[in-house]
């Protein structure tokens, strides 16, 4: 199949079903909140290497984690009732973001670009994008980003300053999630990590069937 090449004078998607088996659907346009929205609301997600053009993609099998199904280990709940935590919603969204690129700098790289920043920190203004720390113990030790339309919530990265930040923000937010009513946390793409944590393969048709029902508010 053809990837599609969009402008940056329209806010357009092709067909997601279009995606090859890749998942890359499409490159080029902006990071505009409103092509941004517009992607999300279709189950479409901009990645790419920081100075390269922009890549859309749209997996044709998702990794989800339902926010009911969040796995909790027996070695986490003993590491939980050890330590006191505190999870806070929006403490700093910019910090937060910038946290998780370092990380990945460090450790294996990344697409979050000063691009990335700019444009997701526009989505947060707009009360779209989302952050989630945690402190432990009175120091924060992890989190979260990730981007809420509606009843869904789509993740994008994570970061640890202490053992199991990520895990205890993400476990807390699938709770709260769950308390809301939301549907189901998308994942764009499979690690044993989340897989660990309940995360799982679904179909497009199953996906897109919640994502019409989580934006139909």
């Amino acid at each position: 199949m053809p990837v599609y090449r969009i402008s940056e004078k329209e806010v357009f998607f092709p067909d997601p079903t279009l995606a090859r088996d890749d998942g890359l659907l499409a490159v080029g346009g902006d990071l505009c909140v409103e092509r941004l929205l517009l992607a999300y609301s279709h189950g479409i997600f901009p990645w790419y290497n920081p100075g390269e053009e922009i890549l859309w993609w749209c997996p044709k099998e998702r990794f989800v984690i339902f926010p009911n199904e969040i796995h909790v280990s027996r070695s986490m709940k003993k590491y939980m009732k050890k330590h006191e935590f505190r999870v806070v919603l929006n403490r700093d969204f910019a910090d937060t973001m910038h946290r998780c690129r370092i990380k990945r700098e460090f450790d294996e790289g990344t697409w979050i670009s000063d691009e990335m920043e700019a444009a997701y920190r526009a989505l947060h203004e707009q009360g779209y994008a989302v952050s989630v720390e945690v402190f432990e113990d009175g120091g924060l030790a992890g989190g979260f980003y990730g981007v809420c339309i509606g009843r869904c919530f789509f993740g994008e990265s994570m970061f640890s300053e202490k053992e199991n930040g990520s895990k205890t923000a993400l476990i807390a937010f699938a709770q709260l999630l769950e308390q809301q009513g939301f549907l189901f946390i998308d994942c764009q793409f499979h690690t044993d990590h989340l897989a660990s944590m309940g995360g799982r393969f679904i179909s497009w048709e199953t996906y897109d069937g919640l994502l019409r029902e989580g934006l139909n508010q």
